[in-house]
This record gives C-alpha cells, structure tokens and sequence, in this order.
C-alpha cells in the first residue's frame, strides 16, 4: 500500500512557503533561521549592496527588529520578504527589550537592523545584545556595508590606525572642545555630521586642525554620491558652495609628527570648557595635556580667562 503524499496546505508548510526572497523575479527559499538574535548589516544607500546571507537571514527569522519599519520595509519590499517587522530604537528600547528576550527564550528567531549599515555602529543596539548575552541565547554577526569602511576605503589617507567618533556634539563650543580632545589622537579620524552642521563643523575643525588632510563624503553608495579631498583649510573655504543634502562622515588625516596640535583660539575654548566645571588647577592640567603646549603658558591663559569669566558672572565691571 503507498503512502498518502503529505498535506501541502498545513500551517508548516505554509510557512515553508513564505520563507524566502527573490532576486530578478527568481524565488528563491529560505531555511527557518537559528534561534538566536542574527545582527543582519543593511544597505548603507544602494540597495544591491546586501549579502545573500543576510537576505536568506531576513527570510528565515520570527521577526526583524529595526529602527524604522518604513526604511526597512523598501528593503523587504525590494527582494520580497515577508517576515514580521517590528520597531526597536533608542525611544522604545526599554520596552522592547524585555520582549524580545522572551521571544528568544521561546526558542524564536530575531534579526536586528539598523536604518543603514550594520547594526550597534551609532544606534542603541549594544544594550540589547549585552542583555541577550547575558541571558545565554546565541548572537550572530552578518558582516557587511559600514559607512565608516566606506568613508576610509576612498578618502585616500592612512587606515592602518582609525578612531570612529561618531556624531559630533550640537553646540558649538561642546562641538569645539571634543574637537580640541580628537586633536590629540594619532590616528586618522572618521566622524558623522549632519547636514545642517557640516559647515559650522568644517570651520572649526579647519581653525583646528587646519594642515591636515582629509575628505568630506556625501551620499556613499547613493545616486549623489560625492568625495571631496583636500586640506581642511581648503575644504572650510569652500563649504559655501557644499550641497548640505545627505548623509556626511567626515574622514581626517593623522596629525604630522612635529604638528602644532592647538592653536591659541583652539585652547581658548577648550580652557573655558574646562573652567566651567572644574578649578584653575584641574583645567590645567588637563589642557597641558590635551594643547602639547608648555604649562606656564597654558596656566597664565587660564588665569587670564578664569578673570573674564568671573567678571562675566558678576555682571560686567560693576559700573552703570
């Protein structure tokens, strides 16, 4: 006697049926992902430069937890995957958490993204997999597209040694005091800015760190895509004439072995940073450390600042 074939219509195979992705109108399927959280790297702008893993990935999880499900959605859409979609981002996280961690304990199956490039580079992602760690469920890395890469792959400066910032301080004088700090590292440094800031960030960074070499990138991978290379100096020169739509990483040379590392506006600001929060003695030091500039002339400035700013609190010179 035969064996009756099996059902196709069961919840099983149905769900067979829907894991999978397509690529040129050719379906192709897609195994049940491993229990575990899968950090899935995305498209940092053009949309074919995604991994047949981490489609088959997207494919085969429970759900993918993202920041944006409508920036998500162009990528599932775009290669036709239909798993579950669900916000995970810095507004959210301490409710979704919880969550997520019992799906996972549950034995289910989740992919983290971000809006663009792989995930936890400048989103809340670390918290989630920390906790997930520690909570022994499995934690898979999917390699691929990375702004920061990107950016250092074509500004033609040295990538032996790279310090990634990240975004930049808002306000100016936060902005120009962290900058005073990357100033000091030997390293080529790769930093995030947004498009109303670029300008304003190039100014400072030229006053600076002006000799040194670097590269704006605008729109990587993306239809506008433009890198511009020249010294700092130049580049804030002309940042009048910079189209400030897109997404911008800022890449900067090395400082040059006998650099002046601060200039005296530069320590001006960062010495006034310092003296709204700490005493004469302690900004310093901590300046000295920071400008490579001797302490006796970085101490008779404090004093010099720390007059003015008292005179500031108090109201001026008390005349009126």
């Amino acid at each position: 006697m035969r064996a009756k074939p099996a059902p196709i219509n069961t919840p099983e195979a149905q769900d067979a049926a829907s894991r999978g992705f397509s690529i040129d109108a050719h379906r192709l399927a897609a195994p049940k992902a491993a229990p575990g959280l899968h950090l899935v790297a995305t498209p940092i702008g053009n949309l074919g430069d995604i991994t047949l893993r981490a489609l088959q990935t997207l494919a085969g999880v429970d759900v993918i937890a993202c920041e944006d499900t409508r920036i998500t959605r162009r990528l599932t859409e775009r290669y036709a995957i239909t798993a579950q979609l669900k916000q995970y981002h810095e507004h959210n996280a301490e409710v979704a958490r919880p969550k997520i961690l019992e799906a996972l304990a549950a034995g289910g199956s989740m992919a983290l993204v971000s809006d663009a490039g792989t995930p936890l580079i400048s989103d809340p992602g670390f918290k989630l997999v920390r906790e997930v760690c520690a909570a022994g469920h499995a934690v898979y890395a999917l390699p691929g597209p990375s702004s920061v890469l990107a950016a250092l792959s074509v500004a033609a400066l040295p990538t032996d040694r790279f310090f990634f910032e990240g975004f930049l301080p808002a306000k100016s004088a936060a902005r120009r005091a962290r900058l005073a700090e990357l100033a000091r590292i030997d390293a080529t440094l790769v930093m995030f800015e947004s498009g109303n800031r670029v300008q304003d960030t190039l100014a400072e960074l030229a006053e600076i760190m002006g000799a040194r070499e670097a590269a704006i990138c605008r729109e990587l991978t993306k239809l506008h895509e433009e890198v511009s290379r020249a010294k700092l100096a130049d580049l804030a020169r002309d940042a009048d004439a910079l189209e400030t739509r897109g997404e911008f990483v800022l890449v900067i040379a090395p400082p040059a072995d006998d650099a002046e590392l601060l200039t005296p506006d530069a320590l001006d600001d960062l010495l006034r940073e310092q003296l709204g929060t700490h005493s004469v003695k302690d900004a310093v030091a901590h300046a000295v450390a920071l400008s490579g500039r001797p302490r006796r002339e970085v101490y008779a400035r404090a004093l010099e600042l720390a007059k003015d700013l008292h005179r500031d609190s108090r109201g001026g010179d008390g005349e009126g």
